[in-house]
């Protein structure tokens, strides 16, 4: 009878101190959260206490301007001028060729491979420049058109070429 007791005393201590503890939880989370609509009305007030109006806060960051068919060739100027002038082949190679033919990644011939390169030689140089430009994806591996370069011209692709060339006889 007295286990019986007990165990009912203890269950009653229990009970108490979880109400007491979830009682201490609930006030100290109305504690916390108390000043809550006070921040958000603090922070959703800031930009406006600026002075600035809605419309200088939203209005757009640049503008499209449509110009007229005399002035279409401005960006192709714009675009030749932004390219690095005088960048010769071994830059070329240095700046997009060089992670592939440098480690022979993805089956390309190595730079210094005279054997590689010969069978590619044997096809001519045109097929090397077309291959180069277009990209080439065959049995032996894949050349992404460019270098896996798009802003790359033809031309420097072609120098990029003459390059490997030479120091591939």
């Amino acid at each position: 009878m007295t286990e019986k007791r007990n165990a009912v005393n203890v269950s009653i201590i229990l009970g108490i101190s979880a109400s007491a503890v979830l009682l201490l939880f609930f006030f100290v989370l109305v504690a916390h959260h108390r000043d809550i609509p006070d921040r958000v009305r603090q922070h959703r007030s800031a930009p406006s206490s600026s002075g600035s109006s809605v419309a200088e806060r939203i209005k757009p960051v640049g503008q499209v301007v449509v110009a007229a068919a005399e002035t279409q060739r401005e960006p192709v100027k714009i675009a030749e001028a932004a390219s690095p002038p005088g960048r010769d082949g071994q830059q070329i190679y240095q700046a997009a060729c060089v992670v592939c033919h440098g480690a022979g990644i993805a089956g390309a011939p190595k730079l210094d491979d005279k054997g590689q390169w010969a069978k590619r030689f044997a096809k001519g140089v045109d097929t090397l420049y077309a291959s180069a430009i277009n990209g080439v994806q065959g049995s032996a591996g894949v050349m992404p058109a460019k270098g896996g370069n798009a802003a790359l011209s033809n031309a420097e692709v072609k120098a990029a070429v003459d390059y490997i060339v030479a120091h591939s006889k």
